[in-house]
């Protein structure tokens, strides 16, 4: 399954550039927890202040449940409180309810 999902960033050069910088250096707790709830694939593109993140998962995995999960996984909410700093959200705010799903309105005919 893929998921394409967004978020916006603060408005300000430097931090988008320390925000780019943290995920060269993603903790290993983090991407460890990502795999380990089925994630495949994570790759994040980024325009102006625009995130663009999209998620592969393993067949059969509930993604919903599996965020859900992640949210539960050791460091993953410091995680977020660390890179909410750079992030248009509220303090304290969930992966799942900083990140916003985007609905496919095409694709390519085979």
């Amino acid at each position: 399954m893929r998921i394409v999902q967004t978020l916006q960033l603060v408005d300000d050069p430097e931090l988008i550039e320390a925000y780019k910088e943290v995920h060269r250096n993603v903790w290993k707790e983090i991407t460890d927890g990502i795999r380990q709830v089925g994630v495949e694939r994570m790759d994040i593109f980024l325009h102006g202040t625009t995130l663009t993140m999209i998620v592969e998962t393993a067949t059969g995995v509930d993604f919903d449940n599996a965020m859900a999960r992640l949210a539960s996984l050791p460091r993953q909410a410091e995680w977020e409180e660390f890179v909410g700093r750079y992030q248009k959200c509220a303090s304290g705010s969930s992966s799942g309810e900083k990140w916003q799903r985007m609905s496919q309105i095409f694709e390519l005919p085979e």
